[in-house]
């Protein structure tokens, strides 16, 4: 239940007349003031991070999957490689991670986390899953998993709609769906 900012009493949300047709039904506005909402509370978890979303997105990516290269990082996470480039710049600075050759071919370089930035992933997740809690405080944990769920599934096909529009943009811009280099092995826990 929401909370008055003045009083911190319990507020009641209105219920949304979904035949109205109202601002409130459309995904578009939805997405967007959720996501503004996320950005807002986001922000204090990931501040310690060089980088900060971003430099967040690299060390979760490096730490779930196997060792990337610099340009594979960029294009799996829809940044500008030379962006990623600066981003990269500051967590090696910071201690984060290091960029060590590829042993299959010496010419590229893959960038690894270290201990400490596995410590700090590893806080910074406690402290954006609690802003997460706020920003759903009004779904039930089941509903929050499904909700989860349900965005990831449309964000795996969401890179994929240059069919279904005339003039895009290069792909290369749009973060890349590969949720099997996430894959866990069976015998770890699940966690959403």
């Amino acid at each position: 239940m929401e909370t008055s900012s003045t009083t911190g009493a319990p507020v009641s949300l209105p219920d949304i007349d979904w035949g109205a047709a109202g601002i409130e039904t459309e995904l578009g506005w939805s997405l967007a003031v959720m996501y503004q909402g996320f950005s807002r509370l986001g922000t204090g978890p990931v501040a310690d991070i060089p980088g900060g979303p971003r430099g967040y997105q690299v060390l979760v990516a490096i730490t779930t999957e196997e060792p990337s290269s610099q340009l594979a990082l960029a294009h799996r996470l829809g940044v500008d490689k030379t962006q990623m480039t600066y981003v990269i710049d500051g967590l090696e600075s910071g201690g984060l991670v290091e960029r060590r050759p590829n042993p299959t071919d010496r010419r590229v370089r893959q960038v690894y986390p270290t201990d400490v930035g596995r410590t700090l992933l590893a806080s910074a997740r406690v402290a954006l899953r609690d802003a997460e809690g706020v920003l759903m405080r009004d779904l039930s944990p089941a509903e929050q998993t499904q909700l989860r769920r349900l965005l990831a599934r449309v964000a795996l096909g969401a890179g994929d709609v240059e069919s279904f529009i005339s003039d895009t943009q290069a792909a290369n811009e749009y973060p890349v769906a590969s949720p099997e280099r996430s894959r866990r092995p069976l015998s770890s826990t699940s966690h959403d």
